[in-house]
């Protein structure tokens, strides 16, 4: 259990948090979620300790060990891998070390005797003769595979030294996890798995994802910061968002009866509940769901902006034609044999054993890089495209509102519109005036999707649309592109995202495609024979 007791943290201009009074206990995953900006990270390293707050404290139950997921790629380029994952748990990687120091010694006392017979002990307690295997294990359940668990991390890639630190973070059974933004950098395979094993762990995990797919599968509980502080709220992200939804119309319909509106978040909890699925963690949100009190269910003050894509004129017979198209970047081969052909109506997802692969392949459908083969796209198309790397499309300083005038027809190129345009996408006042490249990630996004709007292309390419935005911005981009009437090709990491707005996936290689229409992204990763397929092609 992890408790936190009066905790704020104020910076010279501004207060983060203010009177935090929280417990987190075992056997639950709190998500914990916040609009960009309100200090989700922040929390966790004061939870962690890397952060001291200006008041209050954190504490741990008795013997108790946190273990953090933390992005330090670099620091352990000499150390062995396996080595890595043991140092999860400090005080048993201590032990091992001087146990092994001592054994090495040419003139062994009996003092060293004494101790080597006390770490021994301590050793055997910590669970160190499984050490080796527990870590093997962990990385091997990653894709780890075994011939890298003795070699330094300085020869594995960045996604492999991912995956290390996070088996770091696992190991050992910690009684407390903390882990921010996990999925980042894994492979499907991989987010499954950490998906199951958050499931079935048995003591307290505190995460903070953008990935919905992964907070609804793993959380029994959603901690929202909202101006300073922090509440807990009983389900997962879903129950959250569309309870506080439901809590928020209800309160704004004064015509209802109490007792209409309370019989309505009764059958709105039934019916979440009734539609959770069988696995353990949604077995165990249903019990608390069905204690569930009606008042902790309240309207959030989180702000959603309005993202409604429409195209000027609809595509003829033809969409895109690809044909033997090749990527060398560098004198490396990234992608070659590519042959598809996209349809009227298509939403398509781009899978690719990486990003490089799925922002060549955009960018040469856009004219963006270099390519052999053939890109044809239909007459009557128009495209409009979000790049992964939008450094060039805001190399200026021009106003949010003059940069995006240029792109706005006669009938809305006037203040009054455009104003009322960005409001809609949460650029409020005199935020419309700043500078388009001193923007935040997300705040470029934005800005960029709001172009796109404005555009009204019937064809859409969009590489890695959630990059940088929060939940709330990613789910009105889902509802925005679910509801367009164009089509639409993408690539992203984003397994709600795939689920609920592709109809074709299409996965690209150095090998060549392999193309499924009218398959959800579920449906193709539980098909072995097209798994199994996937897995040859990517081989090489």
């Amino acid at each position: 259990m992890l408790t936190v007791s009066d905790v704020s943290l104020r910076f010279s201009d501004r207060k983060l948090f203010d009177d935090v009074n929280i417990k987190f206990t075992a056997g639950n995953t709190y998500g914990l979620i916040g609009a960009n900006g309100a200090g989700k990270s922040t929390f966790l390293k004061i939870l962690a300790g890397d952060i001291e707050p200006t008041t209050g404290h954190i504490s741990l139950g008795p013997d108790e060990r946190l273990s953090v997921l933390r992005q330090n790629h670099f620091d352990y380029e000499d150390e062995r891998v396996i080595d890595v994952v043991i140092m999860g748990n400090d005080q048993l990687y201590s032990i091992m070390k001087e146990k092994d120091a001592i054994y090495m010694k040419e003139d062994f006392s009996d003092e060293d005797g004494v101790r080597a017979a006390e770490l021994e002990g301590e050793f055997a307690e910590l669970g160190g003769w499984e050490a080796e295997s527990e870590a093997s294990q962990l990385l091997q359940n990653l894709n780890i595979s075994e011939d890298l668990h003795y070699q330094n991390m300085s020869e594995l890639t960045n996604g492999e030294k991912v995956k290390v630190l996070l088996a770091k973070a696992l190991f050992g059974k910690p009684d407390v996890l903390l882990l921010d933004e996990p999925t980042n950098g894994l492979d499907i395979q991989s987010i499954n798995w950490l998906e199951d094993f958050l499931i079935d762990f048995e003591n307290t995990v505190i995460v903070v994802s953008h990935d919905r797919h992964f907070l609804n599968k793993v959380c029994t509980h959603m901690a929202d910061l909202d101006f300073g502080k922090i509440k807990i709220f009983v389900g997962n992200y879903d129950f959250w968002k569309q309870s506080s939804e439901l809590a928020a119309r209800l309160q704004a319909d004064r015509n209802a009866k109490a007792e209409e509106k309370i019989k309505e978040l009764q059958e709105f909890v039934a019916r979440f509940s009734a539609n959770a699925s069988k696995s353990k963690q949604a077995t165990s949100r249903k019990k608390m769901l069905d204690k569930i009190e009606l008042e902790e269910i309240i309207p959030s003050s989180r702000k959603y902006p309005f993202i409604n894509f429409k195209s000027e004129r609809e595509i003829g017979n033809d969409l895109l034609t690809v044909e033997n198209l090749k990527v060398v970047i560098d004198g490396e081969t990234i992608l070659d044999n590519i042959n598809f052909i996209l349809r009227p109506g298509d939403k398509t997802a781009l899978i690719g054993q990486n990003d490089i692969q799925t922002t060549a392949l955009i960018r040469a459908l856009m004219g963006d890089i270099e390519y052999e083969g053939t890109v044809k796209w239909g007459v009557t198309t128009s495209q409009s495209y979000l790049p992964k790397d939008n450094t060039r499309d805001f190399d200026t300083n021009k106003s949010i509102l003059d940069w995006l005038r240029q792109f706005a027809s006669k009938e809305e190129d006037d203040n009054t519109f455009l104003r009322g345009f960005l409001g809609r996408m949460l650029f409020s006042g005199e935020e419309v005036n700043k500078s388009v490249n001193v923007l935040s990630g997300g705040e470029k996004v934005r800005v960029m999707l709001s172009k796109l709007m404005l555009l009204k292309s019937n064809v859409l390419v969009l590489d890695d649309p959630t990059n940088h935005l929060d939940l709330e911005s990613i789910s009105s981009l889902n509802e925005g592109l679910t509801n367009y009437k164009g089509s639409l090709l993408f690539a992203s990491h984003d397994h709600e995202f795939i689920q609920t707005i592709a109809n074709h996936i299409i996965v690209i290689s150095k090998n060549g495609v392999i193309d499924r229409i009218g398959e959800t992204y579920d449906e193709f990763l539980e098909n072995d024979e097209v798994q199994a397929k996937v897995k040859a092609l990517w081989a090489d």
